[in-house]
């Protein structure tokens, strides 16, 4: 099968954020660098945005320094996607509780600057009844486009003039260089697993146990129950 130059670049990108983060060329600086540290400071860029309360911060020093995150990007006049996946990560927020904040921050970045001001961001974030830890943040368009291409969540054959984007979730643990895409339409329970424990404790080993007997048998849903679960329940309700 033959791929475009379009088509490269896709899988390339994806490719890219399997391993790590985005792909290196050689010639970028960040490639010379030892370990891990070229996923830092020198592949971040340290772009200024700001926050829905007019606050401007650093999205490498103030938002992901040593800071396991979840990040996305929004625009508030979608119509469908983008409210889908805010209500679903609102689920996710509720079942790490006060861990966001904490020791986990979340992060949604608006791709239409024009339009979404710190003002309209926060009523967006009122809207879904948002807690501590997750900020609404807007910037320069041409600093939000590199954000999303640096974090893999660039698709070149959609930038038409048009707002359509990337409906993935990037999620992270910068101190460990620990990076994986995941879709915000994933199980909140699966999601909040992975962001809470996995990127904490990867890296801790854990004794090894033969009791089987402990282990908590997989629950038995219907399909019908795993569809409304999976595709219905960030918007719907039953009872």
């Amino acid at each position: 099968m033959s791929l475009g130059p379009h088509g490269l670049a896709a899988a390339l990108s994806a490719l890219a954020v399997l391993v790590g983060g985005s792909l290196l060329l050689p010639g970028d600086p960040a490639a010379a660098a030892p370990g891990r540290e070229r996923w830092r400071a020198n592949y971040f860029p340290n772009v200024p945005l700001v926050t829905s309360e007019g606050k401007t911060v650093h999205f490498y020093d103030d938002l992901i320094k040593d800071k396991v995150v979840a990040s996305n990007f929004i625009f508030t006049s979608c119509g469908d996607s983008c409210p889908a996946e805010t209500a679903r990560l609102r689920q996710v927020q509720k079942l790490l509780g006060d861990r966001v904040g904490r020791d986990i921050f979340m992060y949604s970045i608006s791709i239409d600057p024009k339009h979404d001001t710190p003002e309209v961001l926060g009523e967006y974030a009122k809207k879904f009844d948002v807690g501590p830890g997750w900020l609404f943040l807007t910037g320069r368009e041409e600093d939000v486009t590199l954000l999303r291409k640096k974090l893999g969540l660039f698709i070149e054959e959609i930038q038409d003039g048009s707002l359509d984007h990337n409906v993935s979730l990037i999620i992270g643990n910068e101190a460990t260089g620990r990076w994986m895409r995941r879709s915000p339409y994933d199980n909140p329970q699966a999601l909040a697993t992975t962001i809470g424990d996995w990127l904490h404790n990867w890296k801790v080993k854990k004794a090894r146990t033969n009791d089987y007997e402990q282990v908590k048998t997989q629950p038995q849903v219907s399909r019908g129950e795993y569809l409304f679960r999976s595709r219905c329940s960030s918007c719907h309700t039953l009872g």
